[in-house]
């Protein structure tokens, strides 16, 4: 893969000792999406932010098509080169490019247009090293890729949110940096323009061959608009790999809980199975002992009872119809889960089931001992 951008060890404190961002790394290859995913506060704004310029590291570097943007080193009593400030904590130095200077675009949650500025004047801002003659015709060439030509004299305030959004984009792609940052760009949509507008730009992205990276809160608009996604809590990244691997593979609870709904078990693992309140599993790795699992509800169904599975009948407490499918919360053996469905399943609360596993449930990473079966999450965005 030929790299573009890569982090290594970045580190963020505004408040020390404590980390808003603590030793981030990860690498973005040339024509790629890539997302920081993560909950409110849990530093992926300050990395995007340090990434651009506009806030420096304390520690760590980041560097861009081969150049270092940002790099830190330490002197003081821990680089022992004794000299240290005299608070004996030392002090650090900075090799800093500026931000105008780095060739990335900065696309803004609010969008940051000038009010007082035509579309097209937007756009030409952020041409000034372009020569004038040239730069209207520039902007006029990226707002027709766009889709915006017809807009290019009207002001913002005329502009819905998504066009709002593109003329945003339009004027970090018009002077053709090498990378794209966007900043929760889509929090500001409803729900409907916000799909549609997502869809557009990452086509848009894809078109011109631009390499971005996305910061959000949005489970769903990570795993739809990212080519690979790196999945951050409480300062350091948890897990990167495509949509399909953080969703189906998460390697944490937190990943499992934080992508979606899952059931998460404590069971005893032998090899390749373990069993569980529901019956014997197959694992997606060899374990041994007392193991952690997360199963998808949608990689579980339900079934009329087996007289050959009686140890593992289930009462269906409650039935959730959604039109394409349906999600039973069913309890077995005092613990419950949750079972997503297609609708031709049609089982109503107090009816006795079989839970049954479509696929292997995922061995995560850390123990958990205090879990109890059934032990469903759903994370809201």
């Amino acid at each position: 893969m030929d790299t573009l951008l890569k982090t290594t060890g970045l580190s963020k404190s505004f408040d020390p000792p404590e980390k808003v961002v603590d030793k981030v790394s990860f690498s973005v290859n040339r024509h790629e999406i890539f997302a920081l995913l993560g909950p409110s506060g849990c530093g992926k704004t300050t990395t995007l932010r340090m990434i651009a310029g506009f806030e420096q590291p304390d520690e760590g570097e980041v560097v861009l098509n081969g150049r270092t943007l940002a790099g830190s080193m330490r002197t003081g009593p821990d680089s022992g080169n004794g000299n240290g400030s005299a608070n004996g904590k030392g002090t650090a130095s900075s090799a800093t490019v500026e931000p105008e200077e780095r060739g990335i675009g900065f696309v803004f949650q609010d969008y940051a247009l000038f009010p007082h500025l035509s579309v097209i004047r937007n756009v030409m801002f952020g041409l000034r090293k372009v020569p004038r003659k040239h730069r209207e015709e520039r902007a006029l060439e990226i707002l027709c890729m766009m889709g915006l030509r017809e807009f290019r004299e009207r002001s913002p305030f005329e502009l819905s949110g998504g066009q709002q959004q593109r003329v945003a984009l339009a004027r970090a792609i018009a002077p053709t940096p090498e990378l794209i940052l966007l900043d929760e760009p889509f929090s500001n949509l409803d729900a409907v323009l916000r799909q549609s507008t997502r869809d557009e730009i990452r086509t848009l992205l894809k078109k011109a061959g631009m390499t971005a990276v996305l910061v959000t809160h949005d489970q769903e608009e990570a795993l739809s608009f990212a080519d690979r996604i790196a999945v951050m809590n409480n300062g350091r990244i948890e897990q990167i790999g495509t949509p399909e691997e953080v969703y189906y593979r998460p390697r944490t609870r937190f990943v499992a809980q934080f992508l979606g709904t899952t059931n998460l078990i404590t069971a005893e693992a032998i090899g390749a199975t373990a069993l569980t309140e529901f019956g014997r599993v197959n694992l997606d790795r060899p374990a041994t002992g007392r193991v952690t699992l997360s199963i998808r509800p949608e990689h579980l169904t339900v079934e009329k009872p087996n007289r050959h599975l009686d140890n593992y009948l289930g009462e269906i407490i409650s039935r959730e119809f959604k039109g394409h499918d349906i999600t039973y919360r069913v309890r077995i053996k005092a613990r419950e889960c949750l079972v997503h469905t297609d609708n031709r399943h049609h089982f109503r609360a107090g009816d006795q089931v079989n839970v049954r596993p479509l696929e292997t449930a995922v061995v995560l990473e850390e123990p958990e001992p205090d879990i109890s079966f059934g032990t469903a999450v759903r994370q809201t965005k």
